[in-house]
């Protein structure tokens, strides 16, 4: 036993003593702009860790002179260990310093550096509004965020990044501002749409590697060795989003597939932790612990999860999660930055505003999102049977759920699919699409009515209308009602001259009023068919 014991220490040996060659520090720009990041990279010549990933770190804490430093973790970025990467994001102007240190057994090399963040004029993370605490607002700007988003799961299973980067034009110009995309996960075909995987898509996605990364029930993934040109490609995407305000929900991964690391296990934590600290330096994510959570993770774990990566984030990025059934939310905690339910009931107004006192009764407010309440042309078992996910029926909900104070995702038609002719869409699943899909036209029409008044201020008000209107308000001063079908509405207005629009929520067409004398007014009746909104604003 005694020999036993021997002969291993001293094979074991070699790998405890072991160090680098030569180990230096190149740190990328003398300054940078608040809300962009600074990358302090760090070559190892020669290295002999045997996992990079699980035998050697990077670490240190960041801040400006004088004030609070922050701990900030890095990351290896190549297999085989030769470099390793930390990033730091600044969020205000001023002069930084910084000291870090690499770590291999019982190897240490330090290094310290300075920086300057000047100018600059980007908008930072996106916050739960300290004043209207039901909404958004961009750190560093301070504007209010009208959060419109959508779902497109496996947007980096596609293999031309020119086709990721079309998709979140196209969705810009549609007035997406948030999409909800996978990091890891994998799925058979059991939807019913046309979306298969080719060769320039997969349903595989893996951080790890894995032996067959696109096998479904097999892939035989090491957990503890990343994919590294997969999280590079994601990053690219994070930066090309960036740069054009699109706020990416990061989740973790989805309940179609077993190919997870266990639970609580060390591999699962090694993901998480690798995760935050490759992506918390971007300023447009949220977090989202995992898509269907309640049907692989119980709450206790979401909770335990959620507060380890709040204390690991140096910069606090909303986050949430999103389960089947949308009473397992996390209200309460501090980690928890707003809802993410799934409920595919009509209508949804009456829903949305149970949510809000579902939340109120916590004593903690926090924005309310449903981000699962129908597909465009997607009918399973559970869902509301046709047309219950048209797309005209699905922009009615966007409007009712928008006029309980509270926000939606929403997610386009996938039978323009993939791999299958004439293969120029996805949808829902990985976010491509084309001309004929019109159903974020109609949401691009919501948008434009809710950004022409500060509706960060009003509350659900339906009692101030009649005839199944509903109401938004801030009395005395804002009135925005929404007819679901055509008529008229008598809104109970406080004293006071108003001026009166009307919009059309199908066309976007504005027609004014006359100017509004405050008590109870009736309007004229709307001046077409289908849904109509109509804003009120007291005459200053």
């Amino acid at each position: 036993m005694f020999l036993k014991i021997l002969f291993l220490s001293l094979a074991m040996a070699p790998a405890l003593l072991a160090a680098p060659r030569e180990v230096s520090f190149s740190q990328g720009a003398a300054s940078v702009e608040p809300y962009d990041f600074l990358e302090v990279t760090v070559n190892i010549a020669g290295p002999d860790a045997r996992n990079p990933f699980t035998d050697a770190t990077l670490g240190g804490s960041f801040g400006n002179s004088g004030g609070e430093r922050f701990p900030v973790e890095g990351f290896c970025d190549s297999a085989d260990g030769s470099m390793f990467r930390i990033r730091f994001m600044p969020r205000s102007p001023g002069d930084y310093s910084y000291s870090i240190v690499y770590r291999q057994g019982g190897f240490e090399k330090p290094y310290t550096g300075t920086f300057r963040a000047t100018g600059g004029h980007r908008r930072g993370p996106l916050r739960v509004d300290p004043q209207y605490k039901w909404h958004f607002i961009w750190e560093g700007t301070g504007e209010h965020y009208f959060f419109n988003g959508t779902t497109a799961f496996w947007l980096m299973g596609w293999r031309e990044e020119r086709i990721i980067n079309y998709t979140i034009e196209r969705l810009l110009q549609l007035k997406i501002n948030r999409m909800r995309v996978l990091l890891a996960g994998a799925a058979d075909i059991y939807w019913g749409e046309p979306v298969m995987t080719g060769e320039n898509f997969t349903y595989a996605l893996r951080p790890w590697l894995a032996a067959k990364p696109g096998s479904f029930d097999q892939p035989g993934i090491d957990f503890t060795r990343f994919n590294i040109p997969y999280w590079q490609k994601w990053e690219r995407m994070l930066r090309f989003a960036r740069e054009r305000d699109m706020i990416i929900s990061v989740i973790q991964d989805i309940s179609t597939h077993k190919a997870q690391p266990p639970e609580y296990s060390d591999d699962e934590r090694r993901y998480l932790r690798y995760m935050v600290a490759r992506l918390s330096a971007f300023s447009n994510i949220t977090y989202d612990l995992g898509d269907d959570m309640d049907s692989f993770r119980d709450e206790k774990w979401v909770h335990a999860t959620g507060t380890l990566i709040e204390s690991w984030d140096p910069y606090k990025h909303l986050a949430t999660s999103h389960p089947v059934h949308r009473e397992n939310q996390d209200r309460g905690s501090e980690w928890f930055g707003f809802t993410s339910i799934q409920d595919w009931r009509r209508p949804q107004h009456a829903l949305m505003l149970e949510e809000r006192e579902i939340q109120m009764k916590t004593g903690r407010i926090i924005p309310q999102t449903n981000e699962e309440y129908g597909y465009e042309d997607h009918y399973p078992h559970w869902a509301p049977a046709p047309p219950g996910d048209s797309a005209e029926t699905l922009r009615h909900m966007a409007w009712e759920i928008a006029m309980a104070g509270a926000y939606g995702t929403a997610g386009e038609s996938s039978r323009r699919g993939t791999n299958i002719w004439p293969d120029t869409g996805g949808g829902w699943i990985n976010g491509r699409g084309d001309d004929t899909m019109v159903m974020l036209k109609g949401y691009e029409h919501m948008v434009d009515f809710f950004m022409s008044f500060e509706w960060w201020k009003t509350e659900p008000h339906d009692q101030l209308v009649n005839n199944g209107a509903y109401c938004l308000a801030k009395p005395s001063e804002i009135y925005a009602v929404y007819l679901p079908k055509e008529g008229d509405v008598t809104v109970q207005l406080e004293p006071g001259t108003y001026e009166a629009t009307w919009f059309s929520a199908f066309t976007g067409e504005k027609v004014p009023l006359p100017t509004v004398q405050g008590g109870a007014w009736k309007s004229p009746k709307t001046p077409g068919w289908l849904d109509w909104a109509l804003l009120l604003q007291k005459r200053r």
